[in-house]
């Protein structure tokens, strides 16, 4: 059993690692009895911590909000994380927050013990990201971290939403997960009124409160979120899109596949389809050869006259000569 301080220093950690604890489950945790965690609980509210209950089967405790902020209780690999996360937050995609990002970094490394001031001056300082080709949307923080928040307690949520085309419209849904893939975020949910999942920029959204009614969590789709992101926006960006016949089990293509590459069905035990797609014929024929596995290029008409083109050129990159003695042999020319 704990004793009393260190058991309350893990009853803070506890309750800020989540937003509702059963008063069972956080017995079981720290090893006492229901009543020991009541008492835990009011010495917290003494030192200032708001903590709400809940009473009956359902009953509970929560760490509300208070006038200030209270401590937080980080263990090293966390202070590391948030550290690292406030020097990228400083130069990246979120509207707003590069200012108050740098003060808020300048104040968690003045209090660093020495052993991760190391970890993370090093992380720092020979870490160098390669800038951007070109500058990417920004996002509201309160857009944020209104959906992770939806996200994480499983409510609904009421947003206007500007498509690519420039349409707007009004959607619900039941929020999933938040992606981020390179200077873009997005929102991985399921649409109430379409009853399906969607992807949606998050740049483009403008959420409108309060948020809904709490919903069942569902089955992610497939591959999860980030698949799902991956898959779709690559689909949304491609200029052309090829299905190809692949000679070998579609396990083994799936492994040589990146889901931002295309999607992969099984049509036997020997043989697959691969739906794919890029923004050039060549990229597509790239994307094939280094499969290294035998296949048939079935649509679209222009991508099979580009690889019986290719074929051609690489035939001719190869010319045959017959040897003195009629045995023949191949060699590049030059």
């Amino acid at each position: 059993m704990l004793e009393t301080s260190a058991r309350l220093l893990r009853l803070l950690s506890l309750l800020q690692a989540r937003k509702d604890w059963p008063g069972a489950t956080l017995a079981d945790r720290l090893g006492v009895s229901e009543r020991t965690v009541r008492r835990d609980v009011d010495r917290l509210r003494e030192l200032g911590y708001p903590v709400n209950a809940t009473r009956g089967t359902d009953g509970g405790y929560r760490l509300g909000a208070g006038t200030v902020m209270p401590p937080l209780l980080l263990d090293d690999e966390e202070v590391v994380a948030v550290a690292v996360g406030l020097r990228t937050a400083a130069g990246g995609t979120v509207a707003g927050i590069e200012e108050t990002s740098v003060r808020a970094l300048a104040k968690l490394e003045q209090v660093l013990p020495s052993r991760l001031r190391h970890r993370v001056n090093a992380l720092q300082t020979y870490v160098e990201p390669v800038p951007a080709d070109s500058p990417g949307p920004v996002v509201d923080p309160e857009v944020l971290t209104v959906l992770a928040a939806a996200c994480r307690d499983g409510e609904r949520v009421r947003f206007d939403y500007r498509a690519h085309d420039g349409s707007a419209s009004v959607r619900i849904v039941e929020p999933h997960r938040l992606v981020a893939w390179g200077r873009r975020w997005y929102l991985v949910a399921w649409d109430v009124d379409r009853q399906d999942w969607r992807t949606f920029r998050m740049d483009r959204v403008e959420p409108r409160t309060p948020t809904g009614p709490r919903f069942p969590p569902r089955d992610p789709p497939e591959g999860g979120a980030a698949a799902y992101v991956a898959r779709g926006v690559s689909a949304a960006a491609w200029r052309h899109r090829a299905r190809v016949v692949v000679h070998a089990p579609a396990d083994v293509v799936t492994e040589r596949v990146n889901p931002a590459v295309g999607v992969v069905e099984a049509v036997d035990e020997h043989t697959c389809v691969l739906n794919t797609g890029a923004d050039s014929l060549h990229v597509i024929a790239v994307y094939l050869g280094m499969l290294d596995l035998d296949f048939e290029v079935t649509e679209p008409p222009e991508l099979v006259e580009h690889m019986r083109a290719l074929a051609a050129r690489y035939a001719r990159s190869t010319p045959v000569h017959v040897g003195p003695r009629g045995g023949v042999r191949s060699f590049p020319e030059g």
